[in-house]
């Protein structure tokens, strides 16, 4: 049943949870791939490279989506929004499925990518409209349930691939989205939109954001290098799994996403102590965190144990970096929440797509020990953001 929805007054429970799962499905099609990148490069026949390249161009596409698609939900109605990229979702997934060139597949991640931004109307969505005393709870269970779906997603996708072939994850997942459509349809009510005028206007005002709050650039900035290391690892676990020791398949490789059950069960323990802890304090513990999962890659890569924890840590450490910036950077301006968080996830995700090249490449030149090389530079560069700022 659909209920109205006012700013600051809360959020219906049930509606919150429907917001999460559907967060979580929405955004595990930018993760499907990583698990079965191995099994992809071999059904097409072409490089590790060219295989590299759909997780970077998914990356790169939900960028574009963020920044281009993300602020129409301060224009126009967001339920209108989320339906027609779900719509196009379902046409992307399916290409994929069927397709039997690589070059089809980049386009499609592309497409794939950019119309996967929605979980980031539901953040800004549920900031806006929570007490404020639930800002933080809220805002840190919507992320956890995106989490969750970032988690899920490699492991199933991983099981599916070696079991189904990786072509019936794509036919799944767009079954997945036509399921979620039809909820939103059912469930969301329309929301009033924050900003009076024209597209064009819209954008120019992202600049304006990016220009009054310093903090912003901050806050988005090392956010976006951190992420830049994290995916870095994803981008290449499936290669050095399917080497020695390991010889592992899909299914191993996407069992391991099981331990970012510790970066979706510390989101809503970051979001309560936010404001206790400070977000430059959760910066310095997140990027420490980090620095010691490469380490543990880097001289311990050969044996699961080590990659277990490192993964732990690193998905900890993520966490603390993210939800700490992206809790913080609302208060700056609620009321052009979405243009907020556009300008932070778009910053978010190019940085994720810089630490996506950087480690393909990195792979391909001077293997594990490139990556993990790569992955601390970019933790070292966000740490150094935030030492020589204030914010």
């Amino acid at each position: 049943m659909k209920q109205t929805l006012l700013e600051n007054q809360g959020i219906p429970k049930g509606l919150l949870y429907t917001l999460a799962t559907i967060a979580g499905i929405s955004v595990a099609n930018l993760y499907y791939n990583q698990p079965l990148l191995d099994v992809m490069r071999i059904d097409l026949k072409c490089s590790e490279m060219d295989t590299n390249h759909i997780a970077l161009l998914t990356q790169i596409g939900y960028a574009l989506g963020l920044l281009f698609i993300i602020p129409l939900g301060d224009l126009y109605s967001r339920k209108r929004i989320i339906l027609t990229n779900f719509s196009l979702l379902v046409a992307s997934l399916l290409c994929i499925a069927s397709a039997q060139s690589i070059h089809i597949i980049h386009l499609a991640s592309v497409i794939t990518g950019a119309c996967s931004v929605i979980p980031q109307i539901f953040v800004p969505l549920a900031a806006q409209y929570s007490e404020p005393k639930n800002k933080g709870k809220n805002v840190g269970f919507i992320i956890s349930g995106l989490l969750t779906g970032i988690l899920a997603s490699r492991v199933i996708s991983g099981y599916v691939g070696e079991w189904l072939g990786w072509r019936m994850m794509y036919y799944i997942a767009a079954i997945l989205m036509i399921v979620s459509a039809v909820v939103i349809l059912l469930l969301l009510p329309d929301t009033e939109s924050n900003f009076k005028g024209k597209y064009s206007q819209l954008m120019r005002s992202l600049i304006q954001l990016v220009r009054d709050y310093p903090a912003l650039r901050i806050y988005a900035l090392r956010s976006g290098l951190a992420f830049g290391s994290f995916m870095g690892l994803w981008a290449t676990l499936a290669f050095k799994m399917a080497q020695a020791p390991f010889y592992a398949g899909s299914d191993e490789v996407g069992a391991l996403g099981l331990c970012g059950v510790a970066g979706a069960l510390s989101a809503s323990i970051v979001g309560r102590f936010v404001q206790q802890v400070g977000v430059r304090r959760f910066n310095y513990i997140g990027t420490l965190l980090q620095l010691l999962a490469w380490a543990l890659f880097y001289w311990g890569g050969n044996a699961y144990i080590n990659l277990i924890l490192g993964i732990l840590i690193i998905d900890i450490g993520m966490q603390c970096i993210q939800l700490s910036n992206q809790t913080t950077m609302f208060s700056l301006c609620p009321s052009a929440s979405n243009r907020i968080n556009t300008i932070f996830m778009t910053t978010y995700f190019l940085g994720g797509s810089l630490g996506t090249f950087l480690a393909g490449a990195a792979w391909s030149n001077w293997g594990w020990t490139g990556v993990a090389l790569s992955g601390s530079l970019l933790t070292l560069a966000s740490m150094g953001v935030t030492r020589f700022s204030k914010y």
